[in-house]
């Protein structure tokens, strides 16, 4: 698809930031109800033609990243391991072929419990992936039961104990606010999930999403807003006490074990997105662009034959680029230094010297002018604060 080139600004950008790879594997068992994702239920996998997609789709996308080195892999979903351990490798033996992989990467794989055995772990972990991310989502029975998970309590304990063994670094994915749950349901999960001493996790809001069977009609007995509030803060506490560093809207680490990859998307660095659905942001010295490739699989694979793959580029406008960048720095609660907005965007951040006054004036975004970052009420009402840069 043909792009208009719009200057950002004379000076244009200087330096590129770090490049990450992203690859959507788009097949699960099961559609569950709260997904928005581009994700399709199949029975059967067309492991091989996808692979061979992905690998031309990755080669006709030399010439944007050519000369760049990979800082980090992602592999999401869908329900990546759901691919076979020998999947995986053919594709990063292809990734390392026609790119310049960085020494030592991160290389993250999604994968879900009822989906993964020892077996599959250890061959994940021979073809190059350092960390996994697993979606727990709860190790209560009824909650997984409320969620149309396809895994049961005791699956994600033996997948936790697996993603230990295996990995050096690993992820847990939580929800909280589910049907019927309790504050010390809650909490629970939070305790078996530190059982398992995960470097990372995640906890998440359970969002209804537009277009979804939970977002048409919402499961019964849902927390009210007062209580997710409780829960949010007690799973904060629960995990800052046992030594978590709460350094993103929904994500804790232990030190050195932070999601690289994510933080690359929240600095407003630069990600090539291969596969049905995938979105790129890639950045040129004058002008950044979003693409996003052919999302159904079926259509995908045809247009890959095709070279009709990229549905949707676009240019970034000057306008756009105060609350792109402000909606990705923003979520890092310890936030960045102020000079990156200049440095990725190729604007002065003069540009948002309005929004910024507006935001210390109304006690979300320290007074310090050399960092942007969150106050903990920016923390909590961040719609707020990023609706301040639409305008910027």
């Amino acid at each position: 698809m043909a792009e208009t080139v719009i200057r950002l600004f004379n000076g244009g950008l200087t330096t590129q930031p770090p490049l990450s790879l992203y690859i959507h594997l788009p097949w699960c068992v099961k559609k569950c109800p709260y997904c928005d994702f581009n994700s399709h239920a199949a029975q059967t996998l067309p492991e091989a033609a996808y692979i061979d997609a992905l690998l031309l789709d990755l080669e006709r996308a030399l010439p944007d990243i050519w000369g760049r080195k990979i800082h980090t892999v992602f592999f999401g979903g869908g329900t990546p391991s759901l691919f076979s351990a020998e999947g995986i490798d053919r594709i990063l033996t292809g990734v390392r072929t026609l790119t310049q992989l960085m020494p030592g990467a991160e290389i993250t794989l999604e994968a879900n419990p009822g989906t993964v055995e020892a077996d599959k772990f250890a061959g994940f972990r021979e073809a190059g992936v350092t960390r996994v991310s697993l979606g727990i989502q709860s190790f209560n029975p009824r909650h997984l039961r409320a969620l149309g998970r396809i895994h049961d309590d005791s699956e994600a304990r033996r997948a936790a104990e697996l993603a230990a063994t295996h990995f050096d670094t690993f992820n847990l994915d939580l929800m909280f606010a589910l049907p019927g749950q309790t504050l010390a349901e809650a909490l629970a999960d939070i305790d078996t999930a530190l059982s398992f001493e995960p470097p990372h996790l995640s906890a998440y809001h359970l969002t209804l999403e537009p277009n979804t069977p939970f977002g048409h009609a919402a499961p019964p007995n849902l927390p009210d807003d007062d209580l997710a509030a409780d829960m949010q803060m007690a799973i904060e506490s629960r995990l800052n006490e046992a030594g978590m560093q709460h350094y993103e809207t929904s994500a804790y680490t232990r030190p050195h074990h932070a999601s690289r990859h994510n933080l690359n998307y929240w600095q407003f660095g630069d990600y090539l997105g291969i596969g049905a659905g995938a979105h790129s942001k890639l950045s040129f010295h004058d002008r950044i662009i979003r693409q996003m490739r052919t999302k159904h699989p079926q259509q995908y694979l045809n247009a890959i034959k095709a070279g009709t793959h990229i549905a949707d580029a676009r240019t970034l406008t000057r306008d756009d680029l105060p609350f792109e960048f402000m909606m990705n720095a923003l979520r890092l609660n310890e936030g960045v230094p102020a000079a990156l907005f200049e440095a990725r965007t190729g604007l002065p951040l003069i540009v948002c010297a309005a929004a910024l006054e507006h935001a210390r004036g109304r006690g979300l975004l320290e007074t310090d002018a050399s960092c942007l970052k969150p106050t903990l009420q920016g923390q909590r009402f961040l719609n707020d604060l990023l609706a301040l840069f639409l305008a910027a």
